[in-house]
């Protein structure tokens, strides 16, 4: 068994009054039981820089040494390799050099008589030394045996440490937990990366970003419609519903800053209400390591920005916005050091992103017109084959069931006032210009285009800076099924979550989805994963008419089976009939009068001739009616 997580964050927070000379060089001479009243040739630095790699180099990908003890400046936790022969060194020779005889610029050592005096006043406001935390610091990668007890892990630490009895009571706090007060042990060993963002949250200097992270939590304060939304994503699909103004593109627009560090459009305003120090952004991003880096930004009232923390650890994956506009957003983190997101509006999509820098103006992207094209007519060298695997995936049903078809490239064509050859799609009635199709199935080309576009982009890019490309895409979609025909509605979703297997086998998606659409929700019922996806719904809860509060929810996902179940579900689309409001309305007319004492023939009659105008004939209604009336003696 091994010394439990609880146990080592306990550890860290003791030690961390204790000066570094007596968890590392101190531990080293008494390694080597450095004699008392004369000096050894002794190699100090060779030997304390073994030890800072056995003991204080908890991620191995570094060759840097965690400092878990007193400092300053947390920034300055992580040693420099070369630690033991520039900091350590001055160490031993200034502050501590009382207690050894030394001579200058040689390697001979020995305890001065006087020793332990020298060491115990120089101790930290007198503070003895937390002598069972230091141990479990030391031994948090050790298998103990069962029923190993707090004492006897710090029985092993004197011991091998050579610690006599009289270090013991002038140097050393002998306490020791009750085992059955705290939990000690654990079946697993603690790794440094469940350990890393409750010790520093900072990466060794020499250990580069984790790329490729998704978005794990979102926590917004003083900001938007609620004064507190905190959510936790889901590692695939993420879905928001609620009614329109409760914030489903405000949650949008705040996970892309997570993502990125930048704001699709304006960025978000604090409340009203909100106090001077209250409106935070908190976020985390889970790197393909499985280490999740919390960040934060603060809102400046002089400035009126956005003050994020410095030095963020983890890059998001490869992340693509597609707004309800037609405008889109695009994060490649291959480019992180050469650009910032790019951001198209809906004319950039199709027909380019200029640049211009230096009175030259270039193109960032050629746009979707120009690029299919050029992809249709070199389909060796360009990703027309995955463009149209994307086409067809995303298209609405098939031909027996939609009267639009499939999404299929036709021959590029010319049209009048333009100068290029122009993308067309085949209709069963023809092959249109894409400049001419309709809203729907412009939005639906935009994005595969994009998708595509950003993949090949982005491997392109991984190419020249010699990293393979990111196995992680993060894909936002406010209101997914705009423009798109019921049937269409019912495959877009699905289909969207296969999109990767036409990119790359091995890519990872996580989608973040908002969307008004009950056929929406109801496509999802053969795909959802409890263990994977999550819906949110906003909902207003009013204590007065102009005193209300929006809450985030987080309902347990129900199969309603029929689009009329989704749209009456209580927790989700909450209507009271899938139906009119004249319908809604009479209806709960009629029930209202079922309700009544001393109902005449008249009233029933007068009543079934309103239903008989409004209701369909196989309206479930008539049956409750219908029995109803016939109880009352009134044939209908």
């Amino acid at each position: 068994m091994f010394l439990s997580k609880a146990q080592l964050i306990n550890s860290l927070h003791k030690l961390d009054s204790v000066h570094s000379f007596y968890g590392i060089t101190f531990l080293v001479f008494k390694l080597a039981q450095l004699p008392v009243g004369n000096a050894i040739e002794y190699p100090i630095n060779h030997q304390e820089e073994e030890f800072l790699k056995t003991y204080y180099q908890p991620d191995k990908r570094s060759s840097w040494y965690y400092r878990v003890f007193r400092t300053s400046d947390k920034s300055k936790h992580w040693l420099t390799p070369k630690y033991p022969s520039s900091g350590s060194q001055a160490i031993r020779t200034q502050t501590f050099g009382s207690a050894f005889i030394h001579s200058k610029n040689t390697e001979f050592w020995g305890w001065s008589e006087n020793y332990i005096q020298a060491l115990k006043s120089l101790l930290y406001k007198g503070k003895s030394l937390p002598a069972y935390y230091l141990a479990c610091w030391l031994y948090r990668d050790r298998n103990w045996p069962i029923n190993t007890t707090p004492q006897d892990v710090v029985k092993t630490f004197f011991d091998e440490f050579h610690i006599d009895d009289f270090e013991k009571q002038q140097l050393f706090d002998l306490y020791t937990p009750s085992a059955d007060t705290e939990t000690i042990f654990q079946d697993n060993p603690v790794s440094w990366d469940e350990l890393w963002s409750d010790v520093s949250g900072q990466l060794p200097p020499d250990i580069p970003p984790d790329k490729g992270g998704a978005l794990s939590l979102l926590q917004i304060r003083g900001v938007g419609p609620a004064k507190l939304l905190d959510i936790k994503f889901a590692d695939r699909v993420n879905l928001f519903t609620g009614d329109n103004g409760l914030g489903k593109t405000f949650l949008l627009e705040c996970a892309w800053w997570a993502l990125t560090g930048t704001w699709s459009s304006s960025p978000a305003y604090p409340r009203n209400d909100a106090t001077k120090n209250e409106p935070q952004i908190r976020f985390e991003i889970l790197g393909t390591s499985g280490r999740p880096e919390t960040g934060r930004a603060n809102y400046d009232w002089k400035t009126q920005i956005w003050i994020p923390e410095a030095g963020r650890q983890t890059i998001s994956g490869l992340s693509i916005y597609a707004r309800v506009d037609g405008a889109f957003a695009v994060w490649d983190p291959a480019k992180i050091k050469h650009s910032v997101p790019l951001f198209f509006s809906r004319d950039d999509v199709w027909h380019g992103l200029p640049d211009s820098v230096g009175g030259r103006t270039s193109y960032l992207s050629n746009g979707l017109i120009n690029d299919w094209v050029n992809w249709q007519n070199n389909p060796e060298k360009s990703p027309f084959e995955t463009l149209k695997k994307v086409l067809y995936r995303l298209s609405p049903p098939g031909l027996d069931r939609s009267d639009l078809g499939l999404l299929e490239p036709g021959q590029p064509t010319r049209i009048p006032g333009d100068s290029r050859w122009i993308p067309t799609i085949k209709h069963p009635y023809g092959e249109i210009p894409l400049v001419y199709a309709s809203a729907g199935v412009k939005r639906i080309v935009a994005l595969a285009y994009l998708i595509v576009w950003t993949w090949e982009e982005h491997k392109a890019q991984s190419e020249l800076i010699r990293e393979k490309p990111q196995r992680r895409m993060v894909i936002l979609a406010d209101e997914i099924e705009s423009h798109l025909h019921p049937q269409w509605q019912r495959q877009i979703l699905p289909a969207l979550l296969n999109v990767q297997e036409d990119l790359e086998s091995d890519l990872q998606v996580q989608f973040l989805i908002t969307t008004h659409a009950p056929l929406v929700m109801a496509s999802m019922e053969p795909r959802f994963d409890l263990n994977r996806d999550k819906i949110f719904h906003l909902n207003l809860f009013r204590e007065g008419l102009f005193d209300g509060e929006v809450r985030l929810e987080e309902p347990e996902f129900v199969r309603h089976g029929s689009v009329d179940a989704w749209l009456t579900s209580e927790d989700i689309f909450e209507m009271k009939y899938p139906t009119n409001l004249p319908v809604e309305q009479i209806i709960e007319d009629a029930k209202n009068l079922q309700m009544q004492e001393n109902i005449t023939e008249n009233q029933i009659q007068t009543m079934s001739e309103q239903l008989m105008k409004l209701l369909g004939a196989h309206d479930p209604f008539w049956r409750r009616w219908l029995f109803f009336a016939k109880q009352h003696g009134v044939e209908l």
